[in-house]
């Protein structure tokens, strides 16, 4: 039997408890290990993640150590463009394509640097060589954990850069587009501003800085100097609050003082949202001046269409009639009430057609679509229109720019008729023309012969091809140069036409051709400006005229023959009438011896004949004399008032001898004149003797005498059997005649009136006679002063 090993009991507890402890710090090895390979397993999992997730971050990590070299990520070089991955930074530029370019390789190195030195993180963009793509390299200063260098991420910016450089230029536009639109505000010729979102003014141009006569757009800014003042009882800022909450334009028009003046202006506000509102002014008051102006227009033109004799309707862009004028009225037969419901263009067109005022149409809706057409037209149409009852009408229908139209209706009917009876006429001038017994050529005003008849064309022997060619004249005076007497006087008919046409003067004269015809031609400047030619064949009458010539210069001869005849006798006679009232008068006074009381009437009744045969003889010298020219004249200053007071008181035995009433008004002051006294006493004398012989019985002479500073007015009327017009065509003829008989019958010789316009004419006077069968006859003398003063009668 073996021995059992017995422990001591303590010894025993002792391993018992060093196994316990032995077996419990196995068991918490065990414990630990497990947790620890737990630990190491999860934190596999993290970095086999983290490496996962660098492996698809979007950017690469590398790190840059004190010697320059590169620990790196393979994607390094991918992202570089490299085939291989670059162990430092002068390999990240690369040799050929790809890499970084050199200049970034410096600045990336020169930041690695400064990073080593300062330890200050960095930026860097770097451009990829041979393309667009830009990378951000962005580096600090690598943490203890992982060792001395710098940790450089790299980032692929191309996008971004793309968008900043899309950015940049849109924002660029933007810019430009802002500085053009406030350089555009500026320049703006009238005011605009703009308020902030407090409805303060924020921006103002030029233009409202000058309407409120401020210094600057500062001052007109920080004062807050409105445009314009409260209108309507409602401030500027309260229409520009009200655009803004309303979110409309708001726009009305007030009357604002600007540099003293009164305008009117339309004040407009725009809402912008949140960033406020803005505004603008135009001055309207130009534009509201010419629509009153334009409105005034307006109503006068149709006060003018209605005084018009030619029917006027103008109709709106909607083709509805807006006016008419009454000859409109009358020449359709449309009733007012009707035009004035404003009916459309069809509608009007269909009623005159109802009323047989439009032409006859076969496709009335064709014509009737033919006209409508007038609204789109460019320029003006016309037309002429005959309506079944024959009325001609002239229609203009003129567009109107708004799109309306304004028709004129003219009644051509009148002027159609005359037309035809134009043409009539001017057939019948042809006819007439050729078949006058003148030549008429009529020469346009270049010379040119327009018009001509036949006898024209025979003169000169033109041809019918000359004539077609409208001949200048200068072409025809050397085709007809020939035919002339005097052929050098050819260049008379140019310088005839010359006249005619350019001096508008007429000239006449008498032409010889070579033949032997006579004519005598009339050049006349026609109211058109040509001139008309005319030749007339005198030939004949020539011979005739040579003839009564000779006849003329012979009764001339005759005349004279008979004045001196006529004035001689007239002095031969006066010696016997001398001696015969020398024996009467001898007679008279009784040297003969007593008389018985009968042979003193016989001797009395011969002394009268006697004078009066011996003042008729002195009559015919006086009016022979004066026939030639030699009547004496004397001239003094003859006071007329003495001198007619002496001839009435002549004149008045035999008045009251009738008896017959002499009525005497002569103007206390009608002076004196110059003259011969003995003439003028012969006139006064004659016209007196005359009226009284000539007024029956109970009658009644006038004379009247008045003046001026020139002129002395003498007026002699009778009441007598007056004269018929045959009568007083002769009265003052140069030779006495056998005149009607007198009231007791006697012949009276016509000298008195002759011989008196003779010597009122040697006064410078003149002489009228007014006298009516039955009425009386009224002499009437204007005697000139000739420039004597006044004297008193």
């Amino acid at each position: 039997m073996s021995h059992m090993i017995q422990l001591d009991p303590i010894a025993a507890l002792m391993l018992a408890i060093i196994v316990a402890l032995w077996v419990a710090a196995a068991v918490a090895s065990i414990i630990m290990g497990l947790r620890r390979d737990a630990v190491a397993k999860a934190r596999a999992r993290d970095i086999e993640r983290q490496g996962a997730l660098l492996a698809t971050a979007p950017a690469v990590p590398f790190r840059i150590g004190q010697d320059g070299r590169i620990g790196a990520d393979p994607r390094l070089g991918h992202w570089l463009g490299l085939e291989t991955t670059p162990t430092s930074i002068d390999e990240m530029a690369g040799q050929g394509a790809g890499g970084i370019s050199v200049v970034d390789a410096e600045g990336l190195a020169a930041d690695v640097s400064a990073a080593f030195q300062a330890g200050r993180p960095f930026e860097r963009v770097l451009h990829l060589a041979g393309t667009d793509r830009v990378l951000l390299a962005r580096g600090r200063p690598a943490p203890p954990v992982i060792g001395d260098g710098v940790i450089v991420w790299l980032f692929d910016n191309s996008e971004a850069e793309r968008t900043i450089t899309r950015l940049s230029a849109e924002s660029q536009a933007i810019s430009d587009a802002l500085d053009s639109c406030l350089a555009l505000i500026e320049a703006a010729p009238f005011p605009m501003w703009h308020r902030g979102p407090d409805l303060k003014l924020a921006l103002v141009n030029s233009a409202y800085v000058r309407a409120v006569e401020g210094e600057s757009a500062e001052d007109v800014v920080l004062g807050g100097v409105e445009l314009i003042d409260a209108a309507e009882g409602r401030a500027p800022r309260a229409t520009a609050l009200a655009a803004r909450d309303t979110g409309r334009i708001k726009t009305h028009v007030i009357p604002v003082t600007l540099g003293g003046q009164r305008r009117t202006m339309r004040i407009t506000d725009v809402p912008m949202g949140e960033h406020g509102v803005a505004g603008y002014a135009f001055d309207i008051q130009d534009l509201e001046q010419t629509r009153g102006e334009l409105g005034r227009f307006q109503e006068a033109q149709r006060e003018l269409f209605d005084r018009l004799s030619a029917g006027v309707a103008q109709f709106a862009p909607d083709r509805s009639l807006i006016f008419f004028n009454q000859p409109f009225l009358q020449f359709f037969a449309l009733a007012p009430e009707w035009l004035a419901d404003h009916p459309e263009f069809d509608r009007v067109l269909e009623r005159m057609r109802e009323t047989q005022r439009l032409p006859e149409a076969r496709d009335f809706p064709g014509w009737k679509t033919e006209r409508r057409q007038w609204f789109n037209a460019v320029d003006s149409v016309e037309e002429t229109w005959t309506l079944p009852g024959g009325q001609h009408l002239r229609v203009v229908a003129q567009p109107l720019p708004n799109g309306g139209l304004l028709l004129f209706f003219e009644d051509r009917t009148e002027q159609v008729q005359l037309s035809s009876a134009r043409d009539t006429l001017l057939r019948v001038r042809a006819a007439t023309f050729d078949n006058l017994f003148e030549a008429i050529g009529v020469f346009a005003s270049d010379g040119r012969l327009h018009i001509w008849n036949q006898s024209f064309r025979d003169i000169w022997g033109l041809s019918d091809a000359d004539l077609a060619q409208h001949l200048r004249v200068d072409a025809m005076v050397e085709l007809v140069g020939a035919k002339l007497a005097d052929p050098t006087r050819a260049q008379l008919l140019r310088d005839l036409v010359r006249i005619a046409t350019v001096d508008r003067q007429a000239r006449t004269g008498r032409m010889a051709l070579a033949d032997g015809r006579y004519f005598d031609f009339a050049v006349v400047p026609l109211p058109d400006g040509n001139a008309l030619f005319t030749l007339l064949d005198i030939t004949a009458s020539r011979g005739i005229e040579e003839a009564l010539r000779g006849r003329a210069d012979a009764l001339e001869e005759a005349d004279k023959l008979k004045t001196a005849f006529v004035a001689n006798m007239s002095y031969e006679l006066r010696v016997p009438l001398t001696s015969i009232a020398g024996f009467a008068e001898l007679l008279d006074a009784g040297y003969a011896g007593e008389l018985p009381d009968v042979a003193h009437e016989y001797v009395k009744a011969i002394l009268a004949s006697v004078g009066r045969l011996g003042s008729l003889v002195e009559d015919v010298l006086d009016l022979t004399q004066g026939a030639a020219g030699n009547l004496p004249l004397a001239e003094e200053n003859v006071d007329m008032g003495a001198l007619l007071g002496e001839a009435v008181a002549a004149a008045q035995k035999a008045a009251d001898a009738k008896p017959l009433g002499l009525i005497v008004d002569i103007d206390k002051d009608v002076g004196t004149m110059r003259g011969d006294p003995r003439r003028l006493r012969q006139i006064a004398d004659h016209l007196l003797n005359n009226a009284i012989s000539y007024t029956p019985p109970a009658g009644r002479v006038t004379i009247r005498v008045h003046g001026d500073e020139d002129l002395i007015v003498w007026t002699v009327a009778d009441t007598g059997q007056g004269m018929e017009p045959a009568q007083r065509a002769g009265i003052f003829d140069a030779y006495p005649r056998i005149d009607a008989s007198n009231d007791e019958g006697k012949q009276l010789i016509g000298i008195g009136l002759p011989l008196t316009r003779q010597l009122v004419e040697a006064h410078g006077g003149s002489i009228a006679l007014e006298s009516e069968p039955g009425r009386g006859t009224t002499v009437t003398i204007h005697l000139p002063r000739r420039h004597v003063e006044h004297g008193h009668g």
